[in-house]
């Protein structure tokens, strides 16, 4: 089976839970084969945790949930050393950190010393202890959940925290058609119950390689750059898009051509994914909010000034 269908397969186990964000799904696998994490964000009752945990059903994965609330400790996250007076020796206790998917739920609730240690895990894929490294198995994936910052009881997320996430992505209410497919759905059980893999890991490890293989050619790099120099130099913006969003966007734009069922990046990729990159990365003046532009425009009117690099054809 090729790469497009196998990934297809788990989009369409998804969506038997998950209805109307067949859009979302994608993301998500996007985030997951670019070795990337997701930040969801919307309000409660959407659907979030339940996308979470059908992916990681649907791929076989060995799945955590960390409930993320004003009292949780670093440690209630990577783990902690407890003394064993029989062997005079520190154990290591892991922490829910430990595992291929992790559902951070509700990050915004805890406060920046708890976010802070998801930093190495996210950056690295390892933890440290009492000076001890150790690594967290792979595939590993983290979405986090949260609700808008408007709300009472969250703390937002630091400019580091945000870097680290892959892509940002809103799932949005469904449809009257589609929340009464929900409800139909809903009436006798759970559909996440009953959701099954329908690929192993090892499979989606090797897909994780097969994406890091598609071509970019260089004026697609180039236009790449050209992107995220601009949002440096935008007038209503103080922290543009780092080289981190640069790799970012390119890796991502690599595992949606996969998807997609080509070996090559197109330039309609990289505008497709812009947004969901650059939005969280771009850190507004105050001026901006007082003339209701957001980083979402910006990312928009940057792509619609910028030139579009011509598509070579294959051989050329």
């Amino acid at each position: 089976m090729n790469p497009k269908d196998q990934l297809n397969k788990v989009i369409d186990n998804i969506e038997k839970v998950i209805i109307g964000k067949r859009d979302i799904a994608e993301l998500s696998m996007v985030a997951m084969l670019s070795h990337g994490h997701v930040l969801l964000e919307d309000v409660p009752g959407v659907g979030k945790t339940m996308l979470v945990r059908a992916l990681a059903k649907s791929v076989g994965a060995d799945f955590k949930r960390i409930q993320f609330t004003p009292d949780l400790l670093p440690s209630d996250v990577v783990g902690v050393s407890i003394y064993n007076p029989k062997d005079m020796e520190f154990n290591f206790r892991p922490g829910p950190i430990m595992g291929n998917i992790i559902l951070a739920d509700e990050i915004n609730r805890t406060s920046p010393k708890t976010q802070s240690s998801l930093l190495e895990a996210m950056e690295e894929a390892s933890v440290t202890i009492d000076g001890v490294t150790m690594q967290i198995p792979k595939p590993f994936f983290v979405m986090a959940t949260q609700n808008p910052i408007e709300y009472e009881g969250t703390y937002p997320l630091p400019e580091a925290q945000l870097d680290r996430f892959l892509l940002k992505i809103k799932m949005g209410y469904p449809t009257s058609k589609e929340e009464m497919e929900v409800l139909n759905r809903s009436q006798l059980s759970m559909p996440i119950e009953d959701l099954q893999s329908v690929i192993s890991l090892e499979e989606l490890l090797e897909l994780q390689r097969e994406a890091k293989n598609i071509k970019v050619d260089e004026t697609i790099r180039s236009y790449i750059v050209d992107l995220a120099r601009q949002t440096r130099n935008d007038p209503y913006v103080y922290l543009g898009v780092s080289p981190r969003g640069s790799i970012a966007l390119m890796k991502s734009a690599q595992a949606y051509a996969l998807l997609k069922g080509r070996d090559f990046v197109t330039p309609d990729d990289v505008q497709y994914l812009a947004k969901f990159v650059f939005g969280h990365r771009i850190m507004l003046h105050s001026e901006a909010r007082y003339d209701g532009i957001s980083a979402e425009e910006i990312t928009e009117r940057i792509l619609t000034k910028t030139k579009v690099p011509v598509q070579r054809l294959v051989g050329q």
